[in-house]
């Protein structure tokens, strides 16, 4: 459960607009990593090529060394799942039967649900503390609720590198950490994801990656990348950096901006 992820020169685009340019980024095995910058800066972009859902323009994506572009899509599904920003379910579908969707990459003609599969299931309900909800439909749910049904789904997929396009979003602030306090629970799991909150991400990261207009301009451990100069670049904001006084980890407090009262 300590796959490599690594990415080389990696440009993404959409027809001829790169939105993410030239990323050569290490996501450190076995670690959580989180991605930051400001709304559309490439933070998503980046993320499905990450999980092969936007083919590069150019460089590439390697999972232990190896081009992800040339691994068969079922054993890539195997090592490598992606919980998108918004997911969505059909109508009707129970928690139970839309958990044991992570597990149709382990499916073949041959083999059926098995044991395993039930196992997978049932231990990933329990990981995300949802066995209660498993005949509930979808639809019943909060939005908290519903979000740790589709953790649960990716990790009954059981891959080695988890991926998650912002995953507290729309949750009221127990329930974000709720849901990083979760992730880190997956560890030692290779865990990437996006988030908006830089606190957030300081406090719950063991790296950080920072984009700016589809560049990478820091990566690192939050206590030695997390600098008033850092905040300025990415995210335009003057502040003062202090350490948590819970957690020691940087935390961000913005400078006052001038209202005008004109």
């Amino acid at each position: 459960m300590t796959a490599h992820l690594t990415t080389t020169d990696l440009t993404l685009a959409y027809g001829d607009t790169p939105v993410v340019a030239d990323a050569t980024v290490d996501f450190p095995p076995g670690r959580f990593t989180v991605i930051v910058g400001r709304n559309g800066c490439g933070k998503s972009t980046l993320l499905r090529g990450l999980a092969r859902l936007t083919r590069p323009a150019s460089g590439a994506v390697l999972l232990d060394g190896a081009d992800i572009a040339h691994h068969p899509a079922r054993a890539l599904a195997q090592r490598l799942g992606m919980l998108p920003q918004q997911p969505t379910a059909p109508d009707g579908i129970t928690v139970a039967e839309l958990v044991a969707r992570g597990r149709h990459p382990h499916q073949r003609w041959f083999r059926q649900w098995s044991a395993d599969d039930e196992t997978a299931v049932r231990q990933a309900m329990s990981a995300t503390d949802i066995t209660h909800l498993a005949e509930r439909t979808i639809d019943e749910l909060s939005g908290g609720q519903k979000q740790r049904v589709w953790i649960a789904l990716a990790i009954a997929q059981d891959p080695e590198v988890m991926l998650l396009d912002e995953p507290t979003t729309f949750l009221d602030l127990a329930h974000q950490l709720d849901v990083l306090d979760l992730l880190r629970n997956l560890l030692p799991r290779t865990i990437v994801a996006v988030l908006h909150d830089l606190n957030l991400a300081a406090r719950y990261a063991d790296h950080l990656i920072a984009l700016r207009d589809g560049r990478v301009v820091a990566q690192g451990a939050p206590a030695d990348i997390v600098r008033p100069e850092l905040v300025a670049e990415v995210f335009d904001l003057d502040c003062t950096i202090i350490p948590d006084p819970l957690t020691g980890t940087p935390l961000v407090v913005p400078a006052p901006r001038t209202v005008s009262t004109s």
